[in-house]
């Protein structure tokens, strides 16, 4: 009786000793989250405005990581090859999704290598001109491309971007020649408008917000199909003068596929939690990102339907890349 209670002690002690083990090395490696554009961008900004926060949730150092280029893919590609164990994750958007209809070829699957594991919320974009521009609404703006065929021209966070897919498929539908000028970041392409260089540029909520009431660019419309609570007072593009339009963007953490269901759900419970703390809704609130809380299930269902509106939006734009 006594030898099999020193086993029986013996075996608890050990597994108690490996879960702690397994606790501590879990807590000692760092959570990447890899932003697939430069900084300062949306995602970017997003992701830094709560991972403090989220290390605290999860018990980890929570780092954020930039790995730009080719509209977001390299950063993607990165994450996908990356070892299933819930410590490297991708601050993802609509541009994920674009990926899988604008390029040929893509080394990875934007939907069978990656596993969802936190919905954080969505925004709208708008359309911004540069006070030059003799337009004060979408279809005056389109009237004014129509009679300058390839004289203008539109500013984006890079090829594959959001911001480039919103923009091409606002240009394919008008029908107006308007030239893409391709950057590294929604910011740069703002600071682009505002100097003159480019005309356009269609930017996230986040980007937006901060020039409302500036003189240097000009608010024409949101890309929402229905008003801003954020710029009530602006226009959607569909009622301002291009029917039919209509591109927003949801926000959330993607892993590599295979991430444990444990891990998935820890992640997840982490997010859900910052969902409910004031001052990470307050900061959303400023980004212009209505959060909304989803089940890993419940994303994943979100993602397979934007797959597919995504690729209309692809084909209606008319862009592809090789």
């Amino acid at each position: 009786m006594m030898q099999r209670r020193e086993i029986l002690t013996t075996t608890l002690g050990t597994a108690l000793l490996s879960a702690v083990g397994m606790a501590q090395a879990q807590s000692g490696k760092p959570v990447r989250i890899v932003v697939p554009f430069a900084p300062g961008g949306v995602q970017d900004i997003l992701a830094r405005s709560f991972s403090v926060e989220m290390g605290a949730a999860l018990g980890q150092t929570v780092i954020v990581e930039n790995r730009a280029g080719a509209g977001g893919t390299i950063g993607n590609a990165f994450v996908a090859r990356a070892e299933a164990d819930g410590s490297v994750m991708v601050m993802a958007a609509a541009s994920h999704n674009i990926a899988g209809s604008l390029y040929t070829k893509l080394a990875y699957d934007p939907q069978k290598d990656f596993a969802p594991l936190g919905h954080i919320g969505s925004a709208s974009y708008v359309l911004m001109v540069h006070p030059d521009v003799p337009a004060k609404t979408a279809a005056e703006y389109i009237r004014y491309a129509k009679a300058n065929p390839g004289k203008m021209n539109y500013a984006t966070a890079g090829v594959g971007s959001a911001t480039h897919l919103s923009m091409a498929y606002f240009n394919g539908l008008a029908g107006i020649d308007v030239v893409h000028v391709p950057l590294k970041a929604t910011g740069e392409a703002i600071n682009e408008v505002i100097s003159g260089r480019a005309q356009a540029v269609i930017a996230a909520s986040i980007g937006a917000l901060a020039f409302a009431k500036d003189s240097r660019i000009r608010l024409l419309g949101v890309t929402s199909p229905k008003r801003s609570k954020y710029l009530s007072d602006l226009p959607t593009i569909a009622e301002s003068g291009l029917p039919g339009y209509q591109f927003d963007s949801w926000f959330g953490l993607l892993g590599p596929a295979g991430v444990p269901a444990e891990q998935a759900n820890r992640i997840h419970a982490a997010v859900s939690k910052l969902l409910k703390d004031p001052v990470i809704l307050e900061r959303l609130d400023k980004q212009g990102i209505e959060p909304r809380d989803l089940s890993n299930a419940d994303f994943g269902k979100l993602l397979a339907a934007d797959y597919v509106r995504m690729a209309q939006v692809v084909k209606a734009s008319g862009a592809k890349i090789d």
